[in-house]
């Protein structure tokens, strides 16, 4: 069986992406773990420990500390949900 090149695009394009490595929110103080709009920037949201994410990207803050852009799954649906302090977040591959 063919599939049209163009639905074949639609099905690829219209999917999120999810991140291959699984990881956990693992805050040592015990807090929601602050996300960010960019790396050290304001705070749009927080994560409770526990909450499994994936890691889409790394980047640096001009301390020089790591910090990435991690997404999940919120009812059902993936997103992304911006950028967490590298440190606070604990992974396995599946």
């Amino acid at each position: 069986m063919m599939v049209p090149l163009s639905l074949l695009a639609w099905m690829v394009i219209s999917q999120p992406v999810k991140a291959e490595r699984v990881c956990q929110v693992t805050d040592p103080t015990g807090t929601p773990l602050n996300v960010r709009d960019r790396p050290n920037g304001q705070v749009v949201n927080a994560l409770r420990n526990g909450r499994e994410v994936y890691i889409h990207k790394t980047a640096y803050d001009r301390q020089g500390r790591p910090w990435v852009l991690v997404g999940g799954y919120y009812k059902g649906v993936y997103r992304t949900w911006g950028w967490v302090f590298r440190e606070f977040v604990s992974c396995y591959n599946r």
